[in-house]
């Protein structure tokens, strides 16, 4: 995506593109539905959603700055001064259950891969015995080939793990870990600049 293209979609602060959400009131922006303290309150799922969507949209590079607006007579309050490290420490713990899924997943593969080696190993001298001794038996032979295609069948599980399915995992957690030391700006609403959706919608959609 071109500078031209970035500016034409989202709003550019200092060389940041910016995150944008408006709010009405500061528990608009986690669950209300979790009873942690304030400071250890998840997000609500459509404002994760739609950092990490913005932030999936644009090269690795990219810096971003996160903007809240907010009512005026909030600014100043508590619990909008919280926000920034709120939000922080929600994509901090989403980064640590990455790395558990990573250590979970890898874990798994490594056993897997055992099991898989294993299996691939007997079912190859056993069907290399009965290839040996009952060359001239059809059954032996159709025994022999199923097993070579089961044990190979058996391996793809790790495979497709080691190959396939880590990646992803490591990709999330490095959005969530750049979304997590991203600078958060709280801003009045009346300097909003961008169309704001209707309820419960909150979020500041790109610049059309």
């Amino acid at each position: 995506m071109t500078d031209n293209a970035i500016d034409s979609i989202y709003h550019v602060e200092d060389g940041r593109v910016l995150i944008e959400m408006k709010l009405f009131s500061v528990i608009q922006l986690f669950n209300s539905f979790d009873p942690a303290p304030f400071r250890e309150k998840e997000l609500d799922n459509a404002a994760e959603n739609y950092i990490v969507e913005v932030v999936k949209d644009f090269p690795a590079k990219t810096q971003f700055r996160i903007v809240i607006y907010l009512p005026d007579e909030l600014i100043g309050t508590k619990d909008a001064r919280e926000i920034p490290e709120a939000v922080r420490s929600h994509f901090q713990y989403k980064v640590r259950m990455q790395r558990r899924r990573f250590r979970e997943r890898y874990v798994e593969g490594q056993f897997k891969l055992i099991v898989g080696i294993l299996f691939l190993a007997l079912a190859t001298v056993v069907s290399l015995t009965l290839e040996n001794y009952l060359s001239t038996n059809t059954a032996a032979h159709l025994i022999a080939t199923a097993l070579q295609i089961t044990g190979w069948v058996a391996m793809w599980e790790p495979i497709s793990i080691f190959l396939f399915q880590l990646w992803p995992l490591v990709q999330q957690r490095n959005i969530y870990e750049r979304i997590s030391q991203m600078e958060i700006s709280l801003r009045p609403n009346r300097k909003a600049t961008s169309p704001v959706p209707e309820f419960p919608a909150q979020i500041i959609h790109p610049k059309a």
